[in-house]
């Protein structure tokens, strides 16, 4: 089971964006050792990353001829910089995350698996204090 009481380390949540604030208390829950809520905010910093990064049809790379066809030159020369997500492109990913485990929950709760049911809920309950 997650410990709901785990304290938000931002002072004003209104000065710092969410990204932030999901960083900073994960870093929190990993100096507390509390393992499930820093899984759990592991995972949404991972679903905004993904989120942030460019469609690969998006890139425009600089070409060269050579013996490996479609390659690239030069130090960098792939890398793509990532997409600015706004806070609420954040707080919908949050969402997004938050509803998939209460759905995965009722899921769960339909086969008879209540323990891992009541763990998804706890993990959306982590999410909730991120979306109020």
């Amino acid at each position: 089971m997650l410990a709901l009481d785990v304290e938000i380390t931002t002072l004003n949540a209104m000065e710092t964006s969410l990204v932030e604030r999901l960083r900073a208390d994960l870093t929190q829950a990993m100096r507390d050792r509390d393992r499930d809520v820093a899984q759990v905010l592991r995972t949404v910093l991972s679903a905004i990353a993904n989120d942030e990064a460019q469609p690969v049809g998006d890139a425009e790379l600089p070409l060269v001829e050579g013996p490996i066809a479609g390659a690239v030159h030069g130090l960098g020369a792939a890398e793509v910089a990532r997409r600015l997500l706004t806070e609420e492109d954040v707080r919908g990913i949050v969402d997004g995350e938050r509803a998939e485990r209460l759905n995965a929950a009722a899921d769960l709760d339909g086969h008879g698996q209540v323990h891992a049911a009541d763990a998804l809920r706890a993990a959306a309950a982590v999410l909730d204090r991120y979306l109020a």
